[in-house]
């Protein structure tokens, strides 16, 4: 076996590190070192963004299994690839989020590059805008998934927020959302969630994305959309609806945490600019880690290309929403069983795999000390964490520190 491989080491006096300060700790990574420590053979990890089947695993698609058969068979060397990565999979994505028949597919003004999962695509294209925006401030929503900001401000940007949450609501605070985006000045850069809020899970409604796409193409802003989680709250395609209307990452949805499997593109006015704007991406990633892995995207490539194994997965996908969606209603039913003066109607209407169940970080502390299930200290819990092994005994105890 021929391995190839680089060391780099940097050697430095000591006149900068001293001065380095500690990095505060991530506090989803943070949950779940001290879950792993915990002893106690009840505990619970809500905070953690992974899909559970109902035995708490996670689980190995029989698409998956399938499409390692069908490459294991083919016996491919494990060679470089291009720097925007396997083109069936780059085609394969575009077809899958943006529909084979869109226009902007047909006439090729699509750019499309493999990332290293959801982070490494959100790194493209803060770098790509930086590169040709540098003025330009970035807008996200309040809250958001915490890695948006620091991707950005490590990017060079001022990250910003626009209202989005409502806390007496447990909905969108979507006045605030269009107070703030009406006001920006153009060129300002806004980072939307495509469906799937995280980490409320509170979505926008149709008509409410009408009014945000109107504003931003009056006030001439730039959007970028991440969807993290296309397929867990209504559909492969309703939830692309929001993409294709303004016209990312199968990690999650394939069940390939570890293979870091993600796609950016960006939407061109033709096929000339975006030919350009493809090759200002290869140096990007160029300069960022030269070129992708194979071996996810490949097995993503060949379940989006293989009609057997594409209905296979959508099935499975179809699975897995389901129980997300029976997990919520479940524990709406539960906690109404337990506290009949408290309304958790709102955790309904939240999509995807988390929501904001508006509990308050003492209470999460107490859930924590006394019966070892750990949330997010803003009341963030992963739905999909939930079973039917659990869910009485996470109930009982969420109702014990309301």
């Amino acid at each position: 076996m021929h391995v190839c491989w680089t060391i780099n080491i940097i050697t430095m006096n000591n006149s900068i590190l001293p001065a380095i300060p500690m990095e505060p700790r991530d506090p989803i990574l943070g949950i779940t070192e001290a879950f792993r420590a915990d002893e106690n053979p009840k505990k619970t990890n809500l905070g953690v963004g992974v899909y559970y089947d109902d035995d708490g695993k996670v689980p190995l698609l029989k698409c998956v299994v399938e499409a390692e058969k069908l490459m294991a068979a083919a016996e491919t060397p494990h060679t470089y690839l291009p720097i925007d990565g396997i083109p069936l999979y780059d085609t394969a994505v575009q077809n899958l989020v943006f529909g084979a028949d869109n226009p902007a597919v047909k006439e090729k003004r699509i750019s499309t590059v493999q990332a290293i999962g959801g982070t490494g695509a959100l790194k493209i294209g803060a770098d790509f805008l930086k590169r040709f925006s540098p003025d330009s401030e970035v807008w996200v929503s309040n809250p958001s998934w915490q890695n948006h900001f620091a991707l950005f401000d490590y990017a060079g940007f001022k990250v910003n927020t626009y209202p989005y949450y409502d806390e007496a609501t447990h909905g969108v605070n979507f006045k605030g959302m269009m107070d703030t985006l009406g006001s920006l000045k153009a060129g300002s850069i806004v980072l939307l969630h495509a469906c799937c809020h995280n980490p409320t899970g509170a979505d926008l409604t149709e008509d409410q994305w009408t009014e945000v796409i109107d504003v931003i193409n009056k006030n001439r802003l730039i959007p970028f959309l991440d969807m993290a989680y296309q397929g867990f709250s209504n559909g492969i395609a309703e939830d692309g609806k929001v993409v294709r209307r303004f016209a990312e990452t199968f990690s999650k949805s394939f069940s390939l945490y570890g293979e870091r499997v993600g796609a950016f593109s960006l939407v061109a006015s033709d096929a000339d600019e975006s030919a350009r704007v493809l090759s200002q991406l290869k140096r990007v990633i160029r300069t960022n880690y030269s070129n992708p892995p194979i071996y996810g995207a490949k097995i993503v490539g060949t379940v989006l290309s293989n009609p057997e194994l594409r209905q296979m997965w959508e099935d499975e996908l179809a699975e897995m929403r389901e129980r997300i969606h029976v997990m919520r209603h479940q524990l709406v039913d539960k906690l109404t069983a337990k506290k009949p003066g408290m309304d958790f109607s709102f955790i309904t209407r939240q999509a995807g795999m988390f929501s904001y169940s508006g509990l308050n970080q003492a209470q999460a502390e107490r859930l924590k000390n006394e019966f070892s299930i750990y949330i997010v200290g803003t009341g963030r819990i992963c739905v999909a964490a939930l079973n039917s092994h659990n869910i009485d005994y996470i109930v009982d105890a969420i109702a014990k520190v309301l």
